[in-house]
């Protein structure tokens, strides 16, 4: 898809060095992915840039179930139905494309018969306003620059609505023994979307999608005080090499969870 000289970037079974920074709905995204460390198979995680015009596009990122076969084409499939589904919409239009691409994905996954499935975490951005959308456990986070939560998704997972209904705290959810199960992906006849209400952005917001190879390594807190100031590519990095030392293990009195890492962050620019 190609909208004036813009064109919707998928990054599927890729593995990245650093994050790329693209231009895209009046700001910029960073984006990154790559496979775990140590792993001989391809990334089962997966991400999307899809601008739709100057101030308006989609972002994304999946991660195919690892516990299921074909978890990369799972993730492959749900962002390719969105990219296809959704064009220069706004408002209600952009998101009756939006979901209506992801039960295109879903109904695709199923009729493949590979028995796979996915998460996804999708953000339909239009001007200054933002709906959130999501299936499973990867995680998005609206963060002020001063630290103050806007938005969070919540996982749709046992220790998600444990953690929601204050039955644990964020520390005994990260620690928990059954984290890694979910109950709501892209591929199960009865998957359902999640979806938030219209958010207002604010100048200097940032926004983060992130799969479980993010939010199963770092607190909410270190992911805020990492993205929340300086420029987007800075803040990018920062994510990553706390991800990567995390997931290398060094200090066992924090979570260490290697996995696949997608990640995506958003910030509109300052108009002068």
């Amino acid at each position: 898809m190609e909208l004036a000289g813009m064109k919707a970037q998928l990054y599927l079974e890729t593995d990245m060095q650093q994050p790329q920074v693209l231009p895209v709905a009046g700001g910029e995204a960073c984006v990154f992915t790559e496979r775990r460390p140590g792993r001989e198979t391809v990334n089962e995680d997966a991400a999307a840039v899809i601008p739709l015009d100057t101030d308006s596009g989609i972002l994304a990122v999946a991660d195919g179930l690892g516990g299921l076969p074909a978890g990369n084409l799972a993730a492959g499939l749900a962002l390719q139905h969105l990219s296809e589904h959704v064009s220069d919409q706004h408002g209600e239009a952009q998101r009756e494309a939006l979901l209506n691409g992801l039960e295109q994905a879903n109904d695709a996954i199923l009729a493949s018969g590979h028995g796979s499935a996915t998460t996804i975490a999708v953000v339909g951005i239009d001007g200054t306003t933002l709906r959130a959308y999501h299936a499973g456990d990867s995680m998005i986070l609206i963060t002020g620059q001063r630290g103050r939560i806007k938005y969070q998704s919540m996982a749709h997972s046992p220790t998600g609505y444990a953690e929601a209904a204050g039955i644990l705290d964020e520390e005994s959810a990260m620690f928990h023994s059954e984290r890694h199960l979910i109950s709501n992906m892209v591929g199960m006849a009865d998957m359902r979307i999640e979806m938030s209400p219209p958010i207002e952005l604010a100048p200097r917001d940032t926004v983060v999608l992130g799969s479980d190879g993010l939010f199963d390594n770092l607190y909410t807190g270190e992911i805020v005080d990492l993205v929340r100031t300086g420029p987007l590519a800075e803040a990018g990095r920062r994510l990553l090499d706390r991800c990567r030392e995390r997931m290398a293990g060094a200090d066992s009195n924090h979570p260490q969870k290697p996995d696949d890492l997608a990640f995506v962050l958003y910030r509109r620019l300052m108009r002068r």
